[in-house]
């Protein structure tokens, strides 16, 4: 895209979506009757520009459209869950067959123990799965376990990965400890990701007080040659359980997710997210000599793992074991691989047109792709964040992330591509003019952060 074909356009520029006074009004009412306005930090008004539309009433693939019926090729897919895409067929099929015949009972259903093989095969090493309807929810059971079965309290999370649970025993070490009681906060310490020393010194300063070590196995940058293999023999050199967060990379690294890509088997592992295309399904995978202590068939004190009214629901698991299927019969982590390789390469060669290279691109894998925005000064910029995404919304594309999704088409990602395109030669002007000139309200906010 040529400087004139901007001139061209600045003269026309897209005014954006419509957004009703009926739509704003329901966004007030909103923050009025949930705090923040969402259920979810992430989706809050305060992680999108103010152009955003305030609420998404339905989708199908990759294309969602809002309260107002505007429609957008929508990346992030409901932070990561939604990996085949909206109303997946095959999933919704397998979902309201499960609907007619009742959703939960007062004894476990056959669906238990399919949902579990079919789980247990993808994953390598592990013996035995515990399910439940969030990560969080997962990740505090691995702790639970870990402390139970090392006589440990200390846990030790890598510092550069954002979040693990919203329990106190993370929360506490975040931007956002209100509420939490400091000897709780003690607990948690923190290590360097591809730093084995940093962990090597958390043992150190803590000997025999670390029961378990907590990190994605990769996230925004690939694992150095060999950490991974001597993060596990130092975890058990000093009596700790390992534990992969596979929130993320679960079911789009690999299919038995990071594990099995890098070939590292954790003592438990913490899956959700793309398991169930959506649907609420998480679990807690690992070895049988830690994971039978929350059981019956052992000798020794019972750990209290998970146990949760809604945690066997009949519809998620069906949706679980339909996603499953569709990842191993239809090749989605290659279709995925390849979205996002088309992605990554045609934002490459537009910021090398236009000169960006230094102020936006993208990290990560195809499968996860994340973009940086950077200020003149080559900063972390929260204002040229809120004006790339401003700018994209306004041309019909909502993009926390460039996440892809199974339903992402070549053409969906050619029409995003020509967005961007536009979007960045807003944002060339911008970082010679200033930012303000050209951003619509305030610029977005960390989600942790401990004012308003």
């Amino acid at each position: 895209m040529s400087e004139k074909s901007f001139s061209d356009s600045a003269t026309r520029a897209p005014t954006g979506p419509r957004i009703s006074p009926a739509s704003e009004q329901l966004r007030e009412k909103a923050r009025r009757l949930i705090p923040g306005g969402a259920h979810t930090y992430a989706k809050g008004d305060d992680q999108f520009p103010v152009n955003a539309p305030p609420f998404i009433v339905r989708g199908k693939g990759c294309h969602v459209w809002d309260l107002d019926g505007n429609e957008y090729i929508e990346y992030g897919m409901g932070l990561r869950a939604v990996t085949l895409g909206h109303g997946f067929e095959p999933v919704v099929q397998a979902v309201q067959a499960q609907l007619a015949h009742g959703t939960n009972f007062t004894r476990p259903t056959p669906l238990e123990v399919e949902c579990a093989e079919a789980m247990l095969s993808l994953v390598p090493g592990a013996d035995m799965v515990k399910f439940a309807k969030d990560g969080s929810d997962t990740l505090d059971a691995a702790v639970r376990l870990s402390r139970a079965c090392t006589g440990r309290d200390k846990i030790a999370i890598c510092g550069d990965h954002p979040f693990f649970s919203t329990s106190d025993w993370f929360i506490g070490a975040t931007d956002m400890p209100r509420g939490i009681p400091q000897w709780v906060r003690n607990q948690t310490v923190k290590f360097r990701y591809n730093d084995l020393e940093s962990l090597r010194a958390l043992f150190a300063r803590y000997p025999g007080e670390i029961a378990c070590v907590i990190l994605e196995a990769a996230r925004t940058e690939e694992p150095r040659e060999g950490f991974l293999n001597a993060l596990k023999d130092e975890c058990h050199r000093n009596g700790a359980v390992l534990v992969f967060d596979e929130m993320i990379t679960g079911f789009r690294w690999h299919l038995g997710g990071a594990q099995g890509a890098y070939g590292v088997t954790p003592d438990l592992s913490a899956w959700g997210k793309a398991m169930a295309n959506g649907f609420a399904l998480s679990a807690l995978v690992g070895r049988r000599e830690i994971m039978e202590l929350g059981g019956m068939d052992h000798p020794h004190e019972r750990v209290f793992l998970l146990s949760t009214t809604h945690g066997a629901e009949t519809h998620s698991l069906a949706a679980g074991i339909a996603t499953m299927r569709a990842y191993k019969e239809l090749g989605v982590i290659d279709t995925l691989y390849a979205r996002g390789a088309q992605l990554r390469n045609g934002i490459e060669r537009l910021t090398a047109e236009l000169g960006l290279q230094k102020y936006f691109g993208v990290v990560s894998r195809d499968v996860n792709l994340l973009f940086f925005t950077f200020d003149p000064d080559g900063k972390p910029s929260q204002p040229f964040r809120t004006l790339f995404m401003q700018e994209l919304i306004r041309r019909g594309v909502i993009a926390p992330s460039f996440v892809v999704s199974f339903s992402h088409t070549e053409r969906d990602i050619e029409r995003t591509l020509e967005i961007i395109g536009e979007a960045l030669l807003v944002y060339r002007r911008a970082l010679a003019e200033g930012p303000e000139k050209y951003l619509e309200g305030r610029p977005v906010k960390p989600v942790f952060r401990r004012f308003a």
